[in-house]
């Protein structure tokens, strides 16, 4: 090393040192380095499982807390009202009849206090007409209980009645301000009639009578009568939609207004309740990226229509 640098002997032992110095400080980190710790995963699992088991523990106490809460404040209905047995119908006298008769023949049990205390405040009921009355009461249920009621049909007017009511209406020039329901209505065509058919019906007025006929318009026709149940009015109305389907049909062969999704805008689609403005934008859409529609059942190729919204929309799509 001397003859090839042409070091020193004290410059060679220096620089020997300062070899050594160098592997040492290289070398004694990594044989210093404490060991790492090995973590066994098993202690903080136990842990874990631990505290699972607790807090479902405390979830289940909490369920079963609030079910007995709810339970105690909100008794269910099958322990407050009893089924009753159910009778075959055979004619009988509605003023002999306790709540549990009319349950025993299909009547609502709300509705059967009901009957019962307006008949006991009545002194009695004298025509089935009042009983057709009481509040609550479907129309389906009375139609299959009244060949079986042992009354007549109608009050009997009273003496000079109906003279004193020709007289004032002749005074005044005018038809009496609320003219009584047809008590025999005949069937008509619901896609035909106007407001003042569809008022013929008994809950019938004119604010759902318009109610009606909007959404026929918005439709472009119904063509069941269960599209009345769809009527905003009517939702919460049953007994309604009842009367409805018994006084209403749809003309076999009635064929609406189309929905045609080749040639309508956007602005001629969306109106249409079972489009709307979503499905409207894609329809026209696909129509630019696909090309026109070969067949109705290609709307199902748009993911956001549901099955059971392209079946209701189906009838009345056009793709001429």
């Amino acid at each position: 090393m001397r003859r090839y640098f042409g070091f020193s002997r004290a410059e060679t032992r220096g620089f020997v040192l300062l070899l050594l110095v160098a592997l040492a400080v290289a070398v004694l980190p990594v044989l210093l380095r404490p060991t790492d710790p090995v973590y066994l995963p098993a202690a903080d699992q136990r842990q874990l499982d631990e505290w699972g088991r607790d807090l479902a523990t405390r979830l289940d106490s909490g369920r079963a807390a609030s079910a007995r809460t709810y339970a105690a404040r909100y008794p269910a209905r099958s322990a407050r009202y009893p089924a009753v047995p159910q009778v075959a119908l055979a004619p009988f006298d509605p003023n002999a009849l306790t709540a549990e008769g009319w349950e025993a023949r299909g009547v609502p049990h709300f509705v059967a206090g009901r009957i019962v205390t307006y008949g006991q405040k009545a002194g009695g009921f004298r025509a089935k007409t009042q009983l057709q009355r009481i509040y609550g009461l479907p129309d389906s249920v009375y139609q299959r209980l009244q060949p079986f009621i042992q009354l007549p049909a109608e009050l009997p007017a009273p003496a000079g009645h109906a003279a004193r009511s020709s007289a004032f209406s002749d005074k005044a020039g005018l038809p009496s301000r609320f003219a009584r329901k047809p008590a025999h209505l005949q069937p008509f065509d619901l896609n035909l009639a106007d407001t003042t058919q569809l008022m013929q019906i008994k809950g019938i007025g004119s604010g759902r009578a318009r109610w009606i006929v909007k959404r026929r318009d918005e439709l472009g026709g119904y063509l069941t009568a269960s599209q009345l149940d769809e009527v905003f009015v009517l939702r919460d109305a049953p007994d309604l939609v009842d009367s409805l389907r018994k006084y209403t049909f749809v003309a076999a062969g009635f064929v609406p207004r189309p929905v045609h999704i080749n040639s309508g805008t956007f602005d001629e689609l969306w109106p249409h309740p079972y489009v709307g403005k979503p499905l409207a934008r894609l329809i026209v859409a696909y129509r630019k990226q696909q090309g026109a529609f070969s067949t109705p059942d290609d709307l199902r190729q748009i993911k956001i229509l549901k099955e059971e919204s392209f079946v209701r929309l189906r009838p009345y799509v056009r793709c001429d």
